[in-house]
């Protein structure tokens, strides 16, 4: 009656359900690790990002990371400049090339973060359905043999319960996950959209700001 008795006393396919949901649970946690690093290292740059933007420190290009690709796209867009337009139209265009940017770092770190919803909601409906063909198996052995006594019965049960257990094992971390990563992603982003508006602003009504981070370059 231990885990791996259970396993290896499995009929076939609810041992192919178990494997996958083992599977399926590595794949999550692998996500879950990488994310959790990755957006360690990203907090630390937002808050930099608009603690500078907001106190008027000099931001250059060459920085690493999502700050760099940012405050490029908003260097970039600065130096195309239109005489025509106003104060308030080049800043909208600077702040949209830097939310492009961000975009596409965000689009990056959501890599992954759908699994983790598949698996969620799929992982214990693939368990259950291991657990349901598990007791037809043992309700047909109990026909077979004609015994109904606990001794039986039990072992046919518990393989197929064991299913649904590793299919809750996978799912339950992987909704946990999620929703905790969606939220990490989302107040990232108000985090570099706050720097982003303070630094459109700078760069839109002072020249001077932008003459010295071209020479810093």
């Amino acid at each position: 009656m231990s885990f791996l008795g259970l396993f290896l006393q499995a009929d076939p396919i609810v041992k192919s359900v178990m494997i996958l949901l083992v599977l399926a649970s590595l794949g999550c946690w692998t996500i879950v690790f990488e994310k959790l690093l990755r957006l360690g290292g990203l907090r630390r740059q937002a808050r930099a990002f608009e603690t500078a933007a907001r106190s008027g420190d000099r931001l250059s290009p060459q920085m690493e990371g999502a700050t760099g690709r940012i405050v490029s796209a908003g260097h970039e867009a600065w130096r195309d400049q239109d005489a025509s337009e106003s104060r308030a139209e080049r800043r909208e265009r600077i702040e949209r090339a830097m939310r492009a940017a961000l975009s596409a770092d965000m689009r990056r770190l959501q890599v992954g973060l759908p699994f983790l919803a598949t698996i969620g909601s799929a992982a214990p409906f693939i368990g259950l359905f291991g657990t349901v063909w598990g007791i037809m198996n043992a309700f047909s052995a109990i026909a077979a043999s004609q015994d109904t006594s606990l001794s039986v019965v039990a072992p046919g049960i518990a393989e197929a319960l064991f299913a649904t257990a590793i299919g809750l094992v996978a799912a339950i971390p992987a909704v946990i996950a999620y929703n905790k990563l969606t939220t990490d992603l989302g107040r990232l982003q108000q985090s570099f959209s706050a720097g982003i508006t303070a630094l459109g602003d700078r760069l839109a009504r002072d020249r001077k700001l932008q003459v010295r981070a071209e020479a810093a370059e």
